[in-house]
Formats: structure tokens, sequence, C-alpha cells
């Protein structure tokens, strides 16, 4: 099952649709390496349990017309691309997973609310009136745009939203501090595995 089209993080079924994407690249990727590494053991693909006759056929005619730029059925810029293509997906369902887990949450600024809206997964910031010239060059600077059917500048609800907030001075929570500081912490893993 692939998927032209890209994957929205606000589709309820992203990170199912993203591990589906997810496993087809990494069967592609072995499936790759092994008719490879058939061709480098036998100097042909036919018979190469990985293909169908039909697959081993069009690839043999590919391969032909290819040489001698390419000498292996599947060309290294093939495997390197579909491996980044796997380090992508991974790093993004990491990322939509921790937004999910964090449960990003709204306040009240002085001239209006910071709103977290998890169904539409934005970052509402609706002013009581229109904010001005300034603010609104600061606003679009920081990424967020006007949505006129949801009366609120707005952009995508993640770290970085939560982090361009804390950059404009005017809709610092009326409690004080930072916007980050209320965002619950959840427990995250470093490289080693180990939680911190």
């Amino acid at each position: 099952m692939s998927y032209k089209n890209p994957i929205s993080r606000e589709d309820p079924n992203a990170i199912e649709k993203l591990n589906l994407k997810l496993d087809e690249c990494e069967r592609l990727q072995d499936k790759m390496k092994e008719v490879n590494a058939y061709y480098r053991k036998y100097g042909k693909i036919e018979g190469c349990p990985a293909l169908t006759t039909e697959e081993g056929l069009r690839l043999a005619e590919d391969m032909r017309r290819r040489y001698p730029i390419h000498t292996q059925p599947y060309p290294q810029y093939a495997l390197t691309n579909n491996n980044a293509e796997i380090r992508r997906l991974k790093k993004r369902i990491e990322e939509i997973s921790h937004d999910k887990e964090v449960g990003f949450v709204g306040w009240q600024f002085e001239g209006g609310e910071a709103v977290a809206n998890d169904e539409l997964c934005r970052l509402q910031l609706v002013f009581d009136e229109k904010p001005t010239e300034e603010q609104i060059y600061l606003l679009k600077l920081n990424g967020f745009k006007w949505s006129p059917n949801n009366r609120a500048w707005q952009r995508q609800l993640n770290q970085s939203a939560i982090y361009a907030a804390d950059r404009l001075g005017f809709v610092k929570p009326i409690e004080g501090g930072r916007a980050s500081a209320l965002q619950p912490k959840i427990e995250t893993k470093d490289k080693g595995g180990e939680a911190r």
C-alpha cells in the first residue's frame, strides 16, 4: 500500500499510515539488498528468489539500458535514497508520537487567549482586538498565519509553536513566565535508550 499523498499530522491515523509506509520502505530496502547480493554472487538476475519472473525481466532490461553507468540491479543511489526515507519516516513517527503524548495546554494572555487545539493540531492565538501592525509582523515572522474560519492566528501545534509563542512578548501568560514552562513535561530517552 503506497501513499502518494503526504500524510498529514492532523490525520488521526497518521502514525498508523506512517508505520505502514515505513514497513514498505524497509521491505524494499531488504529486497534491493537481496537482489544485488544475488547478482554479485551469480552474475545474473534470473532465478533470484526475491523477484517474480516479470520483475526480473524488467530489472534486467533496466540494467541493459543503464550499463556501464550502473553495474548492479539496484544502483547505490536507490539504496541510499530509500534508507534516507526510512530515517525520515522514523523521525516523523517519533515527533508526532511525542507531540500527541505531551498534551499541550493553552493559556490566557493580556488581550486574548492561546488555545492548544488538539483536534485541528493548531496553536491558536485569539485576540480580543485586532493586533497592531507590529504584532502582525511578529506573528507572521514566527510562523503564525491568520485563519478567517477560526478567527485566530495559528500554526501547527508542536514544540516549535510553543517556543515561537515564547518569543512573542505580547502573548506572554498572565501568570508570568514563559508559555513553554506551562507545558507538561514527558520523559524522553537519550540516544543510549536510557530515560532522563
